[in-house]
């Protein structure tokens, strides 16, 4: 789900101008799951651009509040989150912890890194969903530590099904601020690929760990 139609819209078409977002049908990318895919997405990019970091920053923390009233704490998850999830905690006047892939094996051996209190309200956010694993990998962390997980708010989602599938078995609601769909129609409107590419593109979204073999 989208927070709202304009914000996604603004958002894709901000995510193609700085080439987080890159779409490329007839020279795929290969990902680290090995999956051929004609999108390659790096929202950490997000950061080098004051303005349209600000514009996310704004976005996530008046949505946030809007739907899901204003948490206790703001969550990132490591690494590509930690930015923007500071940013956002910083918009609300919230404090801030991070959420490690697992436990660091030295130390404290700390998971969450940061200052946190059991039983206080958590908004997770995450720069991008895939299949949602990782994501909730540190949803799971925070129940661990008693945290009271009111949703997850990310940049984009590809919306596979099975990202669907996992966030509906975990309980977690979310929310992004761009999907998709709109970065395909935005992408057609800007002129960065033809209307013709947009089936190629679709039909990989149905189906993409067997697109391309």
């Amino acid at each position: 789900m989208i927070f709202n139609d304009n914000t996604a819209q603004k958002t894709a078409e901000l995510l193609l101008q700085i080439n987080a977002i890159k779409l490329n049908p007839k020279n795929p990318f290969t990902w680290a799951s090995g999956w051929k895919s004609p999108i390659y997405c790096d929202n950490r990019i997000t950061l080098s651009f004051p303005e349209i970091r600000k514009f996310l920053k704004n976005e996530f923390a008046a949505n946030i509040v809007e739907k899901f009233g204003k948490p206790d704490y703001i969550a990132g998850v490591a690494t590509g989150a930690i930015g923007i999830g500071l940013l956002v905690a910083e918009a609300l006047e919230l404090p801030f912890v991070y959420v490690r892939p697992e436990p660091k094996k030295h130390g404290r051996q700390n998971q969450i890194e940061g200052q946190f209190e059991a039983g206080k309200t958590v908004v997770v956010v995450e720069d991008l969903i895939s299949t949602g694993k990782s994501s909730l990998q540190a949803v799971d962390a925070l129940r661990n530590a008693n945290a009271q997980i009111l949703g997850m708010a990310a940049i984009f989602t590809y919306g596979f099904d099975v990202a669907t599938e996992n966030f509906k078995n975990a309980d977690i609601q979310l929310v992004t601020l761009s999907n998709y769909p709109t970065l395909l129609k935005a992408a057609v409107e800007k002129k960065y690929i033809s209307q013709e590419e947009v089936a190629t593109l679709s039909d990989w979204s149905k189906d993409p760990s067997v697109w391309g073999v």
